[in-house]
C-alpha cells in the first residue's frame, strides 16, 4: 500500500504516525508550523486557516482557504497545502525571507497586534488575493468600491470566518483593500495554471481506527454495506466539531468529498442536478446566480471558510432542523438522489425528513445529488433571522418561491427551518396563498396562518413566541419587497 503523504509548503511529508482523527491543525503544529493556531476548534474564528490546492472554477487550480481545525489530515492524502509560513519567499542563506504582499500590507498598516489571529487572516486574505476573477475597478466603474468590496476587487466576505479580538478590523480592511495583483513570477500564482493533485484512494489505519477514501461511488457503497457503522464525511465541518468539542470517535471514517460521481453539476431541460459533494463555494461560483434563491442563501450560510468545505449532501445528511439549506431546497421542490449497493432512488426532500436528525435514508445509502426542477419560480426570497448578520446559526429560516401571474398567486412553496423537529413545508400557508390576489389582505391573513406553522420551542437563541412572530413578519416583509414589482 502506498504511504499516505501530504505536501506542505512544497515539501512532501508522511502523515504517519498521526491518528486518523488528527486534524491538519494538530499535524502542522506537531511539525513546528505553529503559525496555524487553535482559537475555537469549531470553525468559527479562522485562526487555523490554511490554503489548499483545489480544482478551480476559472483556472485549473484555485487556492482555497479552509479551517485546519476541522479537516482530518488523512483526508488530504496526496494533496497540497500552504501555511502562513509558506507564503513568504525564502531569502539567501543567512537572510530572512521576503514577506508575501499580503503579509507586507498587514504589517505596514497595523493589521496585527497580539498576532494570534494574524496568520489565519493572512491565509484567508491570500486566497482572495489569488482569486482568478478578482480585478481592480476603474475609477468610473459604477460597481467600484463600497464598504465590503475594495477598489482592488477584494471581497471582504472572504474574511467573514476570521475573528480578531484586539486589533480592530479597520487596519485589516485597509490591508485587504491595498493589496495589488500577483506578479508574473509569483510561484503561487503560476501554480494556478497547473491542475491540482488528483485525489488518491486512501486506506489509512493507526491504532485500530481507519480513514478510508474510496476511489469510486461503487467502492464507497460496497464499503458502507460491509461497515454500516462507518461515519461518512465530506467537508468535515460538522464531524470535525463533534471530534473536537464532543470527543466523538469512530472506528472507520469514509470520505466521499472527492468522489467524481458526487461532484457533477448538470443543467438539463427540466432540472438542475448538483453533486452532493461539491462545496457551497463551488456551487455558488458555477451557478453564478442562475438559481436566485440559492444565490441569496450562500452569503448567509456560515462563513466563506466553512462554505469552502461544506456541502449540500453534508448539510442534508446531518438532518439538523436549523440547517440553512433545507428550507431553501424545500421551497425549490428539490429531490434527493440516494445511492447504495443496490442502485439509486429519487426521494422528494419534502418526504426525506422523518424526525429529529432522522430521515428515510437507509443504512449504507449516500446522498449522491440534489435535483432542482425547472422552470424556477420568479419570486423568491430567503430570510434568515439570527443574532448576527453573518456567520451565525439561524433562530428561524424562511424560504419563499412564488409564481404570481396577473397579480394572483398561482403557486406557493415555503420552506421553514428552526420551528419544528425537522425542516418543513408550510403547507397550510401555501394553500392560503394559492389562487388569491397578492394584496395586503391576502398576505396578512396568510401571515396569521404562517405564525401557527410548526412547533417552535424556547431555547437560548429565541423564544417560541418570537419564532412564531418572525414567521408571520417574514411573509409581510416579502410582500412589502415585491408588491410594486409584481403589480407593474
Amino acid at each position: 500500500m502506498v504511504e499516505a503523504r501530504i505536501t506542505v509548503n512544497g515539501k512532501s511529508t508522511p502523515i504517519s504516525p498521526a491518528a486518523p482523527r488528527t486534524t491538519v491543525l494538530d499535524f502542522l503544529r506537531e511539525r513546528g508550523l505553529t503559525g496555524t493556531k487553535e482559537g475555537c476548534a469549531e470553525g468559527e474564528c479562522g485562526a487555523c486557516s490554511v490554503l489548499v490546492a483545489r480544482p478551480g472554477v476559472n483556472k485549473p487550480t484555485d487556492w482555497v482557504a479552509v479551517n485546519a481545525c476541522l479537516v482530518p489530515v488523512a483526508s488530504l492524502d496526496g494533496q497540497e497545502i500552504v501555511t502562513s509560513e509558506g507564503l513568504a519567499t525564502p531569502g539567501e542563506p543567512g537572510t530572512p525571507p521576503a514577506l508575501h504582499p499580503v503579509q507586507e500590507e498587514m504589517a505596514v498598516r497595523g493589521g496585527s497586534q497580539c498576532g494570534y489571529c494574524t496568520p489565519g487572516f493572512v491565509c484567508s486574505m491570500a486566497a482572495e488575493y489569488y482569486r482568478p476573477d478578482r480585478c481592480a475597478h476603474a475609477d468610473t466603474d459604477a460597481n467600484a468600491a463600497d464598504a465590503e468590496h475594495g477598489p482592488n476587487g477584494f471581497d471582504l466576505h472572504s474574511l467573514s470566518g476570521n475573528l480578531c479580538r484586539c486589533t480592530g478590523y479597520r487596519p485589516i480592511r485597509d490591508a485587504a483593500f491595498a493589496v495589488g495583483t500577483p506578479t508574473e513570477d509569483d510561484p503561487l500564482a503560476r501554480r494556478r495554471e497547473q491542475s491540482p493533485p488528483e485525489p488518491v484512494a486512501t486506506e489509512y489505519t493507526q491504532g485500530g481506527s481507519a480513514f478510508v477514501r474510496p476511489g469510486t461511488l461503487d467502492e464507497a457503497v460496497r464499503l458502507l454495506r460491509e461497515r454500516p457503522g462507518a461515519v461518512v464525511v465530506a467537508g468535515s465541518t460538522d464531524w470535525g466539531v463533534e471530534v473536537n468539542i464532543r470527543s466523538r470517535r469512530a472506528d472507520c471514517v469514509v470520505a466521499v468529498d472527492r468522489l467524481p460521481e458526487l461532484r457533477e453539476l448538470r443543467v438539463e431541460s427540466d432540472h438542475i442536478e448538483i453533486g452532493a459533494a461539491q462545496t457551497l463555494t463551488e456551487i455558488e461560483r458555477r451557478l453564478d446566480g442562475d438559481v436566485p434563491l440559492l444565490a441569496e442563501l450562500f452569503p448567509q450560510f456560515a462563513s466563506r471558510l466553512i462554505r469552502n468545505s461544506a456541502t449540500l449532501g453534508g448539510n442534508l445528511g446531518t438532518g439538523s432542523p436549523i440547517g440553512d439549506s433545507p428550507p431553501v431546497l424545500l421551497a425549490l421542490e428539490a429531490s434527493l438522489v440516494l445511492a447504495d449497493a443496490e442502485g439509486e432512488r429519487v426521494v422528494p426532500l419534502a418526504d426525506y425528513f422523518t424526525g429529529y436528525r432522522q430521515s428515510v435514508r437507509r443504512p449504507g445509502e449516500l446522498i449522491r445529488a440534489v435535483r432542482i426542477p425547472l422552470p424556477l419560480s420568479p419570486v423568491t426570497a430567503f430570510h434568515k433571522i439570527a443574532k448576527r448578520r453573518f456567520d451565525d446559526i439561524s433562530s428561524v429560516a424562511v424560504a419563499f418561491a412564488l409564481d404570481i401571474e396577473d397579480g394572483v398567486v398561482r403557486k406557493a412553496r415555503i420552506g421553514l427551518g428552526g420551528v419544528a423537529a425537522t425542516p418543513i413545508r408550510a403547507l397550510a400557508t401555501e394553500a392560503a396563498l394559492e389562487g388569491k390576489p397578492w394584496v395586503t389582505e391576502t398576505v396578512e391573513a396568510a401571515a396569521q396562518v404562517l405564525q401557527a406553522q410548526g412547533t417552535p420551542m424556547n431555547d437560548h437563541r429565541a423564544s417560541a413566541d418570537y419564532r412564531a412572530a418572525m414567521l408571520g413578519q417574514s411573509l409581510l416583509k416579502l410582500h412589502a419587497q415585491t408588491r410594486e414589482a409584481v403589480s407593474s
